[in-house]
């Protein structure tokens, strides 16, 4: 499953069947990140960032490619040398999709054990339209404390002082 949020809503989720490759991963940017954002105003497409994880499908050379030409220096991925901007691996989670949204869905999906995998896709589905613009504000003030907390400790854990 992907799922983004960009400003105040969220992107997706889009499921995919089977193992995720980089071929697979790179065919869904190639051919699904555009219907996705049509309705997303041309200046914030021509300004927003993706960020990846380290997951290898993510990380595969076509994909990387792909990436540093639609999102030129505007992708954040593995902290390594092919990437123009680096996530350490083990950062603290500052990032909305990490402290929030998987969280958030899977509390909401997981409330009780799921009797198919159609069943599952509704319940994310579910989840992800009840996550409201306000719900998203919040959290986006809360990106800004975090990185303000994290700043103040040096890097070290925060979450608990939050």
């Amino acid at each position: 499953m992907w799922c983004g949020i960009l400003g105040n809503r969220i992107i997706g989720p889009v499921f995919f069947d089977g193992n995720l490759t980089g071929q697979a991963y790179l065919r869904f940017l190639q051919e699904d990140v555009g219907p996705l954002l049509e309705d997303i105003p041309l200046e914030i497409r021509r300004n927003m960032w993706l960020q990846h994880d380290g997951a290898p499908a993510h990380y595969s050379r076509s994909v990387r490619e792909w990436l540093q030409q639609r999102f030129p220096r505007r992708w954040i991925g593995r902290g390594d040398r092919h990437t123009p901007v680096p996530w350490p691996a083990r950062s603290p989670d500052l990032t909305p999709m990490d402290f929030f949204l998987w969280g958030y869905i899977k509390e909401l999906v997981y409330r009780t054990p799921s009797q198919s995998v159609d069943d599952l896709k509704r319940r994310i589905v579910s989840a992800c339209q009840s996550i409201t613009p306000a719900m998203l504000q919040a959290v986006h003030e809360s990106t800004m404390k975090r990185a303000e907390m994290c700043d103040k400790v040096n890097g070290q854990h925060f979450e608990h002082l939050l």
